[in-house]
C-alpha cells in the first residue's frame, strides 16, 4: 500500500526538513504538512499544507479523512527553554496531541505513528556518561516530564491495543535550514550563524558543558529508518537512544575557529545551564543499532564545515 502521510508540526526546526525529505522519497503529493502557521517558502511550495491545532481531534481527523492518512509524525511540541516559561501551556500541547493521535492510531484511523522523545526525559540522578537504554529517569523540566509520560503512554498503547507507535529520544539537533526554536541544546545552531553575521558568540551554556547532539541529516535518517523497519524488529515501543556525538561549546567553537579564524566566543550562563546540567553527556544506543540499523553519518569536523559551506550560500542568496 502506498504511504499517505500526515506531518503535525510541519513548520518546525525537525518538522520543515522532514516534510521535504519524505516528500523527496514519497511524492510531493504523498505528504501533508500540517501546522498552526505557515511554513517556509519551499515548505509551503513543494507539496499540499493544511492548517491544523495539534490539540484539536477533529481537525486531525478531517485531515486525516480528507487524504486517506495512513501514517502521522507528530512534530509539534513545546521545547525545554520555551516550556518553562509556560508550563502549563507546554503540558497542555505535548500531552494533549500525542493522546489525540494515539487515540485516532486505537480507532484505526491510521496505521502507523511516528512520535519523538527527547534526551530531556532523563534527570540530574541519571549517569551521566554513556547512558543507558534503560535507566533512572527523573526530569527536571516540563518538557522532559510531558515526554517521559508521553514515553509511558506510547508504550501502554501499544501492548494494550497493538498501536504502532515508534520513537526515538532526540538528542541536541543542528540544522543550518531552520532557526533555533527554543531548546536548550539550539546554542549550537546559534552559534554557526552569530560566527558568519558578526565573528562572535555569546554563550549561554559554560564552556565545558558537554551534550549529545546529531546533525540534522542523521536525525531524519533515523526518523525515516525507524519507521520503515519492520515492526518486528522494534523491541522498544516506549522510546530509543539515539546518539552520534557529544561536544562542548569550547569544542564547537574550536572547529568554527579552524574555517572562521577571527570568531571569538564569550561566556555567560542563564537559566539554560541548569536544564543542560540535569541531562548526559553521552548516550549509549547500542539497541537502535542492534534493532533496526541506525548508524550516524556526521561527527563534528564534518558538521561544522557543512553547516559554515551551507550558511555562507543562504546569506548570500539573501
Amino acid at each position: 500500500m502506498n504511504k499517505r502521510i500526515l506531518i503535525i508540526g510541519a513548520c518546525g526546526q525537525i518538522g520543515t526538513e522532514l516534510t521535504l525529505k519524505l516528500r523527496e522519497i514519497n511524492g510531493e503529493n504523498a505528504v501533508v504538512a500540517s501546522d498552526i502557521r505557515e511554513g517556509n517558502e519551499e515548505l509551503m511550495s513543494s507539496g499540499p499544507f493544511e492548517f491544523i491545532n495539534a490539540m484539536d481531534y477533529n481537525s486531525i481527523l478531517k485531515i486525516i479523512e480528507k487524504y486517506q492518512i495512513n501514517e502521522v509524525y507528530l512534530m509539534a511540541a513545546m521545547l525545554s527553554a520555551t516550556g518553562e516559561k509556560y508550563p502549563a501551556k507546554a503540558w497542555e500541547l505535548n500531552m494533549t496531541s500525542l493522546f489525540n493521535v494515539l487515540n485516532l492510531a486505537k480507532e484505526g484511523k491510521i496505521e502507523k505513528l511516528f512520535w519523538p522523545s527527547s534526551i530531556a526525559v532523563f534527570g540530574p540522578t541519571t549517569p551521566k556518561e554513556n547512558t543507558p537504554q534503560e535507566t533512572i529517569m527523573e526530569p527536571s523540566t516540563v518538557y522532559g516530564i510531558s515526554k517521559q509520560a508521553g514515553e509511558r503512554w506510547c508504550e501502554y498503547y501499544f501492548n494494550k491495543f497493538g498501536v504502532d507507535v515508534r520513537s526515538i529520544r532526540y538528542p541536541g539537533i543542528i540544522s543550518w535550514k531552520a532557526d533555533p526554536g527554543g531548546g536548550t541544546t539550539d546554542y549550537a545552531v546559534e552559534i554557526y550563524h552569530n560566527a558568519l553575521l558578526h565573528g562572535k558568540y555569546d554563550s549561554f551554556l559554560s564552556k565545558d558543558t558537554k551534550l549529545p547532539m546529531m546533525y540534522m541529516d542523521d536525525a531524519i535518517d533515523a526518523t525515516i529508518k525507524i519507521m520503515d523497519a519492520d515492526a518486528s524488529t522494534i523491541k522498544v515501543r516506549s522510546s530509543y537512544n539515539l546518539a552520534a556525538m557529544s561536544f562542548t561549546p569550547e569544542e564547537i567553537a574550536i572547529e568554527i575557529k579552524k574555517i572562521v579564524p577571527k570568531f571569538e566566543i564569550t561566556y555567560h550562563s542563564d537559566f539554560r545551564q541548569n536544564i543542560a546540567d540535569s541531562w548526559p553527556k553521552s548516550i549509549d544506543d547500542s539497541r537502535a543499532r542492534e534493532d533496526w540499523g541506525w548508524k550516524h553519518n556526521f561527527n563534528l569536523e564534518k558538521m561544522s564545515k557543512n553547516m559554515i559551506e551551507s550558511l555562507h550560500i543562504r546569506y548570500d542568496e539573501m
